[in-house]
């Protein structure tokens, strides 16, 4: 302990030598509130100033100039995710987002692809966050139900269970969702649906009956019906022109019908 204690003395008079100092904290709360606060152009400023970048001010979490990019990177993620949480995205939204960054922070092995992937990272919230202020939800009832969806949306919904979650009633909300989004609950579940669904099928390799289950289809053969009808082509030709594997040899389209007979798909 006593070790301990002298190494910490020692770290805190050589910062001292050095005149290293940390910024003011206004400066760091005034950026995760713009983030929060969907302000593009401040963030997209901050990002153009390279501020992510900027050594002073800035505590040296790793002797090795990468790495110590790579831990600001880290505590930059969680601290979004959490501001943007306060501010309204749904929380598992915004820790999801966050593990997805860092992820990607694995392949980065310079100073430039940290701070590309760090402006990608907080540019992503800030619109997300913008266009849920600003475009989506001005009502909270509605920025409540969908983050309500988001959350269940592999079970069985229904308006009268989301509009109780809201703490509305489900004549309310589902005049709410008409004025806001200009379309129906119904539809916005299906639509979000639909989208996760997308993208299982472009980077994931579940097959047809996992997603369906996953993301609260009644069945393999209405996924397919309802994939088919949203995007206008059957969920195995979404893949195949979408796919990670990006499929050599092009298959020839398949009807709705003849795909639901398929009990599991083929990658």
């Amino acid at each position: 302990m006593k070790e301990t204690s002298n190494d910490w003395y020692q770290e805190e008079a050589a910062a001292i030598d050095d005149e290293t100092w940390h910024r003011a904290p206004d400066e760091e709360i005034a950026f995760f509130n713009a983030v929060a606060g969907g302000d593009l152009e401040s963030v997209r400023q901050n990002c153009r100033n390279r501020r992510f970048e900027s050594r002073q001010g800035v505590g040296q979490l790793s002797r090795d100039p990468v790495t110590n990019l790579k831990y600001h990177f880290v505590i930059t993620a969680a601290l979004l995710a959490r501001t943007c949480i306060e501010g309204g995205m749904e929380h598992e939204k915004a820790f999801r987002l966050s593990d997805y960054y860092i992820k990607k922070l694995d392949l980065a092995d310079s100073a430039g692809q940290v701070c590309e992937l760090h402006d990608r990272m907080v540019l992503d919230y800030t619109s997300r966050m913008h266009l849920m202020l600003y475009h989506n939800a001005s009502a909270r009832p509605v920025n409540d139900s969908m983050n309500y969806i988001y959350l269940h949306i592999g079970e069985k919904l229904c308006v009268e269970e989301i509009a109780k979650a809201a703490g509305v009633s489900a004549s309310y909300l589902s005049r709410a969702f008409r004025k806001e989004l200009g379309i129906t609950v119904n539809q916005y579940i299906r639509n979000i649906r639909i989208d996760l669904a997308s993208n299982m099928l472009r980077y994931g390799n579940s097959d047809l009956a996992a997603i369906a289950c996953r993301l609260g289809f009644s069945s393999q053969s209405h996924f397919i019906q309802v994939f088919h009808q949203v995007t206008g082509m059957t969920p195995k030709k979404y893949r195949s022109l979408n796919g990670r594997t990006s499929w050599k040899v092009r298959q020839p389209p398949v009807s709705p019908e003849a795909e639901s007979a398929n009990v599991r798909e083929t990658d």
